[in-house]
């Protein structure tokens, strides 16, 4: 019976930290889309709030640093909540902003309370995710924040047949403030229980007491893996990032075809969802990933780097395709134009081969979350994992924000030349550039991860021994 107690615990706490993942990208996925909407009645500039929701991504990330810091010497369930309820009251501010300056100002405090779901709830995930299933269920959390991603585009979209843009934001606040409530409910872990040098120490009743402290960042920064997982982060995410811009495109190549503006962003946002279900492939790779980490300690990082690579193709091949002979009606009823759309996917070949390729685009994409979170949890010990994530999640930030404002920079040089959607083409087309050497880096990794790997390992047995 205790054990049955415990397991539940355990899966209902899985449950809320992965649904908590969702929440960041939400609220960064619901900018973009919803930019004309914003930028016609605070009367500013697309450009402008571009800054916003890049500054957003920045201070997320650098706010994460610190909660990681923290989250290796104090308790993970108060910090969190205590988090949450800064993102949940700023987020509601959002909604009743009435000028940039206010919209700014609230976006920044949202982004330092969303800074802690980051580093904070990978560290709890991983202290209770069992060592061979880490890339599995780790696949979860990445597939919630892709989702989250999604659902940000479809209330974006919703939107768009709406008066106003403020109540998404009203939305998102009232939902964070019910997950406020279940955190009372849910287990904090044993730091360190979910790994088996340690397994004999937590089942005698004895606890991991090892903290982290500040002399040992530096080691944690200058890690062999850590470097090449970190520089791994930013060159992705220079190529995703730029991914935000993917239904500002659609909605000009749909206005080509001869539709409005409604019609365009309701369209949009509704493709951009329905192209990420590539996405749920997530798992697949995580559990792929996990076989072949038990076969070489270089598994993971050489599966990965394949998929990373193909990514960028995909995408390149999908933001070419014109979307020819599309045909919508022109009611601005969202649900009359999700079920044309469904049937052009399957009647209309220029919209299949689209879906196509961004089933493979997302899919390949996919495999690079479960397997780079399981390795950022191989190579470091328990009370370092929480720093080494946000700092890598710093440098996630940074390549999001670098490829969400790169799109601006290249597309006012492009734009010089080429009209919408060309310009948008060959904007994200660029970007996705940096795939190459994001693949590259986990190739000249791999090495790395063997001797870290097993300095963790050694490490670990020899302080369950020194306990027992």
């Amino acid at each position: 019976m205790y054990l049955n107690r415990s397991k539940t615990k355990m899966i209902f706490t899985i449950f809320v930290f992965i649904s908590l993942a969702a929440f960041d990208n939400i609220i960064i996925g619901l900018f973009p889309p919803l930019f004309p909407n914003i930028a016609q009645d605070l009367h500013v500039s697309i450009a402008k709030l571009s800054i916003i929701s890049g500054i957003n991504i920045l201070v997320t990330a650098v706010s994460s640093v610190y909660w990681g810091y923290l989250s290796g010497k104090f308790k993970r369930k108060r910090l969190i909540m205590i988090g949450t309820l800064i993102w949940v009251i700023s987020v509601f501010l959002t909604s009743i902003s009435q000028s940039y300056i206010q919209l700014l100002f609230f976006q920044i405090i949202t982004g330092v309370g969303l800074g802690c779901i980051a580093s904070i709830g990978y560290s709890v995930l991983t202290d209770y995710i069992p060592y061979g299933k880490r890339g599995l269920i780790l696949s979860l959390w990445g597939m919630a924040q892709g989702l989250g991603g999604i659902g940000g585009s479809l209330l974006a979209s919703l939107t768009a047949s709406n008066s106003s843009w403020r109540w998404p934001f009203e939305i998102v606040g009232i939902i964070g403030f019910f997950l406020i409530i279940l955190y009372f409910f849910v287990e904090e872990p044993s730091m360190g229980q979910s790994d088996p040098e340690l397994k004999s120490l937590i089942q005698s009743g004895q606890s991991y007491h090892y903290f982290i402290e500040a002399k040992q960042i530096l080691p944690i920064l200058f890690k062999g893996s850590n470097v090449y997982l970190f520089l791994q982060a930013l060159f992705m995410n220079i190529a995703t990032g730029s991914l935000i811009w993917i239904p500002t495109l659609f909605i000009f190549k749909i206005q080509e075809q001869g539709y409005s503006m409604k019609t365009a962003m309701i369209t949009a946002g509704y493709l951009y969802a329905i192209f990420q279900i590539g996405g749920m492939t997530s798992a697949y790779f995580g559990h792929l990933g996990d076989r072949l980490q038990k076969r070489t300690y270089k598994g993971r990082a050489f599966l990965t780097s394949i998929f990373v690579f193909l990514t960028m193709p995909f995408y390149i091949f999908m933001f070419v395709i014109p979307m020819k002979n599309l045909l919508l009606p022109h009611n601005h009823n969202p649900l009359s134009i999700l079920f044309y759309l469904i049937k052009e996917i399957f009647v209309n070949p220029w919209i299949a081969l689209l879906f196509v390729l961004s089933l493979f685009a997302s899919a390949a994409q996919s495999a690079n979350t479960p397997n780079w979170l399981a390795l950022i949890t191989d190579v470091n010990l328990p009370e370092h994992r929480g720093t080494a994530f946000s700092v890598a999640n710093l440098f996630n930030s940074f390549g999001r924000t670098i490829g969400n404002v790169g799109v601006g920079i290249i597309l006012g040089v492009i734009s010089l030349h080429y009209h919408e959607p060309k310009s948008y083409v060959i904007t994200l087309s660029i970007l996705q550039i940096t795939l190459i050497p994001s693949a590259i880096c986990y190739i000249v990794m791999a090495k790395k991860n063997i001797t870290d790997i097993l300095h963790v390992k050694e490490i670990l047995k020899l302080r369950s021994e020194e306990s027992s």
